[in-house]
């Protein structure tokens, strides 16, 4: 299914833990669905949970949006006419709802004690039944409860779930889901200190915020046929209901772990600021996700945001489980990195330069860029591959300055043969140099790979670095005589 029409659409995340990958696609998916279509996408933050409050986390959730490069139309910061955007500012609207379930039947005031509801459970634990409420205070008359409330007697207000029949729910990608009400739990709306639960308030918000698509995990399909009959109870007309795929570790068995970064093959980022900081760049995570549940067709991969927007569709989401895929995200961030113009990617690298302590200047990072642009994975690669061009020297090992099969005096011989060649030249250009340090290498009866290699490691410090007569042209002649005399004489004193 596809809309024509504007859709009302919001990502309502609960403050009480790190922004991951699992809320960063479902808000991807209803910005991108509400762009489509020239609608709004709402930023809701659903904080009735107070002992799981993070008070970092509600910071964390809208910086990481912006990063992602997913605005909001309406929100806790910028308003709108549906304001306020977070649950715990909005309570008072939520108790005169609560009472219009009860006064119409369709809740009721439970004054059962936590000592008495423990008792229910382990006595259906030792039956072997199904943990529910019991409807002990279900069955109690309206005036008598009316009087328990008036007088100031601790209570829940609980759905009067209908004990006959069906519901029937519909859920975009998986059809009709029919459940037998007898086993629908009369589910607790609203706690004794007049909080609501998830149950009512996010039914209250999106009638109230006029949401026309409910784009969400899949963890809410247990309790989904309570929501239509909430819907129902009030007589709103539901929304577009969408549960998304869920996410699996990457061996395909059991939900992904919200594992912090690390080291190892098994432990990975799943944080989306920790993503940021290993290098990942905003555009690559928003593709990746995009395809874990939803395809354009069966060969496209590379998606920018401009062409998200325009290809994605309800009726092409997926609702089999996706394994994560880790290593699909290096490939992404590889193609995004290789697609960003040069000098945007010299402005994404400064600041990686800047935190390690290095003199950067831009105007050479500028010159940089274009030798290292396929070679790196992630931004922070940047820094380990190319930082020795900033620093004052290098100084490599002795032994990492050995040509191939080669001892100290050979190796010493060879790179000073190397500098007086480089020595000779006015300045450093690569394809003449090129062609005199292979002549070099021929007349010494060593390799290219043998004299090159040696020359790397002098003048980066390194073994792996961009491509050496680049990176020798672009550090100058004389950075590159210095380095090359002291790396002979770290030889000849070894």
């Amino acid at each position: 299914m596809s809309t024509d029409s504007p859709v009302r659409v919001r990502f309502a995340p609960s403050p009480t833990g790190r922004f991951h990958i699992g809320s960063a696609r479902t808000a991807l998916y209803n910005y991108l669905i509400a762009q489509q279509t020239g609608g709004q996408f709402l930023l809701r933050i659903e904080d009735t949970d107070e002992k799981r409050l993070d008070p970092t986390a509600e910071h964390e959730i809208m910086d990481s949006l912006r990063w992602l490069g997913l605005p909001w139309d309406e929100g806790p910061d910028v308003g709108g006419p549906h304001s306020p955007y977070r649950q715990s500012e909005r309570l008072a609207l939520y108790a005169v709802r609560a009472q219009e379930l009860v006064n119409g039947g369709h809740a009721y005031p439970c004054f059962c004690s936590p000592e008495r509801l423990s008792q229910l459970r382990q006595q259906q634990q030792r039956s072997k039944q199904p943990p529910r409420y019991d409807g002990h205070c279900r069955r109690l008359e309206p005036g008598e409860s009316a009087g328990r409330v008036a007088s100031g007697e601790s209570h829940v207000i609980r759905f009067k779930t209908p004990k006959d029949g069906q519901t029937q729910a519909i859920d975009l990608l998986r059809g009709q889901i029919t459940v037998d009400n007898q086993t629908i739990d009369d589910y607790v709306l609203v706690k004794s200190n007049g909080v609501p639960v998830y149950h009512l308030a996010a039914m209250v918000d999106d009638h109230e915020m006029q949401i026309s698509h409910v784009l969400r995990g899949s963890e809410w399909l247990p309790t989904f046929p309570l929501h239509v009959l909430i819907y129902q109870a009030f007589g709103w007309d539901q929304p577009v209901w969408v549960h998304l795929s869920v996410f699996l570790n990457p061996s395909g068995k059991g939900k992904l772990s919200k594992r912090q970064s690390g080291t190892g093959q098994d432990v990975h980022a799943v944080y989306i600021t920790d993503m940021r900081q290993l290098g990942y760049l905003p555009e690559a995570i928003n593709n990746w996700t995009a395809l874990m549940g939803w395809s354009f067709d069966d060969k496209s991969e590379f998606f920018p945001i401009d062409e998200l927007i325009d290809k994605f569709s309800l009726a092409k989401l997926k609702p089999s489980p996706a394994a994560v895929n880790f290593s699909k995200l290096d490939h992404f961030n590889g193609l995004h990195l290789r697609a960003l113009p040069p000098a945007e990617l010299t402005d994404r690298l400064l600041p990686w330069f800047e935190a390690a302590g290095l003199p950067v200047e831009r105007e050479r990072l500028t010159r940089i860029v274009p030798i290292i642009q396929d070679r790196i994975r992630t931004l922070d690669e940047a820094v380990e591959m190319a930082g020795f061009f900033f620093a004052d020297q290098v100084s490599p090992e002795p032994n990492d300055l050995l040509g191939k099969n080669m001892d100290q005096a050979q190796s010493a011989a060879a790179l000073t043969k190397a500098l007086t060649v480089i020595q000779s030249q006015e300045s450093i250009q690569a394809e003449p140099l090129e062609t005199e340090l292979r002549a070099l290498a021929d007349e010494l009866g060593l390799s290219a790979g043998q004299l090159f290699g040696m020359l790397r490691v002098a003048v980066t410090g390194q073994r792996v670095s961009p491509p050496l007569l680049e990176t020798m042209e672009i550090e100058g002649k004389a950075s590159v005589v210095d380095r090359l005399e002291r790396a002979v004489a770290a030889l000849t004193a070894a």
